[in-house]
C-alpha cells in the first residue's frame, strides 16, 4: 500500500487508504457508534470491575479479541507479519493495553467511571508533549501549550482541594495511576507511528490484543488476581459488562472507527476524543448513580475546552501525505 499515490490517515499503527465517497447515513451512523460505543465503555469498565479482578477482566477482554481475530485477519489480509512488525506491536500492545487499559480498570474500582474518562482525555496532552520531545519532534503552538496547562489544571482540581464545591476529591492514587496509563497509552501511540506496522490495521490492532492481553494475564497472576478470582462468584451484570466490551467497545466499535476515517476528514474523526468523555459522564451520571458536583462541571468543562484546543489547533503532519488524528482513546 502505497501513500504517495493515495491520502491516507494516519493513527497509531493506523495508515488507512482515503476511500471513496460514501452514503452520508452511514458515515453518520458510524460516528455514532463511535461517540456512543467508545463513551460507553468506561461505564460498563465500572460494572465488570465490581466482581472482576480489574487485570483478569481486561485480560479476558483482550486476549479473546487477539485469539479470535488474529487468525481471522491474517487470512483476510493475506498478510504475514514481520518481526519487526511483531516486535512494534509487542511495545505498543503492552503500553496501551496492559499499561494503558489495564491502569483504567484498577482505577475504576476506585474513581467513578466519569471521572476515569476526563482523565483519560489527556492522552490527547501527552501525545502533543511527547511528539514534540522525541528526536526530530514537532513543536506545539501557542494554542496547544495553552490547551496543554488548561487540562492538567482540570486534572489537578479534580484530586484538591478536600472540600470543593462541597464535594470530595476523586481519589489521588487512583487519579495517579491514570495519568500514568494515558501516558503509557500515549507513548505507544508514538511509537506505533514511528515504527513497522501490519499495512493491514485490523491485523496490527490483532496482534496488539494478543501482546496486551498475554501481559494483561501475567500481571493478574503476579498479583494474586488469578487466585483471588472465581468465576462462580462473577455476577451475571459483569459478565454482561465483559461482553459488551468485547463485541460494542472493542469489535463494532473499532469497526466503526476504521469506516470514518477512510470517509471523513481527521478533524472531524477528532472529535471522538471530546465526545466520549460527555457520553461517559452521562451515563455514570444517569445510569450509575455517580454525582455531578461544582467540582466535577469545573474540572470536565477545563478538560474538554483543552482537548478541544489540542485537536483543532493548526498542525504540522510529521508526513506530508497524512492526517495525523489522536489515538483512539477506545477504553
Amino acid at each position: 500500500m502505497s501513500s504517495h499515490s493515495t491520502p491516507s490517515v494516519s493513527e497509531g499503527s493506523l495508515t488507512i487508504p482515503r476511500a471513496g465517497a460514501a452514503p452520508r447515513t452511514m458515515v453518520l451512523v458510524a460516528f455514532a457508534a463511535v461517540y456512543v460505543l467508545w463513551g460507553s465503555t468506561y461505564f460498563f469498565i465500572r460494572m465488570g470491575v465490581e466482581t472482576i479482578p480489574p487485570f483478569v477482566m481486561a485480560g479476558i477482554r483482550h486476549l479473546a479479541i487477539g485469539l479470535i481475530f488474529y487468525p481471522l485477519f491474517r487470512y483476510q489480509s493475506k498478510e504475514k507479519p514481520t518481526p519487526a512488525q511483531w516486535r512494534t506491536t509487542i511495545i505498543t500492545g503492552l503500553l496501551l493495553l496492559l499499561c494503558g487499559n489495564g491502569a483504567l480498570s484498577w482505577a475504576e474500582t476506585r474513581v467513578p467511571s466519569g471521572i476515569a474518562s476526563l482523565v483519560v482525555a489527556s492522552v490527547s496532552l501527552w501525545m502533543v508533549i511527547l511528539d514534540w520531545l522525541r528526536p526530530g519532534g514537532v513543536r506545539p503552538g501557542g494554542r496547544v501549550l495553552i490547551g496543554f496547562v488548561l487540562g492538567f489544571g482540570g486534572i489537578a482540581l479534580l484530586v484538591g482541594p478536600s472540600h470543593l464545591g462541597g464535594s470530595e476529591r476523586v481519589n489521588p492514587l487512583g487519579a495517579i495511576i491514570l495519568v500514568l496509563g494515558s501516558l503509557a497509552w500515549a507513548a505507544g501511540s508514538i511509537y506505533s507511528r514511528h515504527h513497522p506496522v501490519p499495512h493491514s490495521p485490523l491485523l496490527g490492532v490483532a496482534m496488539q490484543s494478543l501482546a496486551g492481553g498475554a501481559g494483561l494475564w501475567i500481571v493478574a497472576a503476579a498479583t494474586g488476581e488469578l487466585h483471588q478470582f472465581h468465576p462462580a462468584h462473577v455476577t451475571l451484570r459483569s459478565w454482561l459488562a465483559v461482553l459488551y466490551l468485547f463485541s460494542f467497545g472493542s469489535a463494532l466499535g473499532f469497526s466503526a472507527y476504521i469506516y470514518i476515517l477512510k470517509h471523513s476528514t481527521a478533524s472531524r474523526v477528532a472529535t471522538y476524543a471530546f465526545v466520549n468523555p460527555v457520553v461517559a459522564l452521562f451515563l455514570g451520571w444517569s445510569l450509575g448513580g455517580e454525582p455531578l458536583t461544582l467540582r466535577t462541571f469545573i474540572a470536565s468543562s477545563t478538560i474538554l475546552a483543552a482537548v478541544l484546543l489540542v485537536i483543532l489547533a493548526p498542525h504540522k503532519p510529521t508526513v506530508p501525505t497524512e492526517e495525523v488524528v489522536p489515538c483512539p482513546g477506545e477504553a
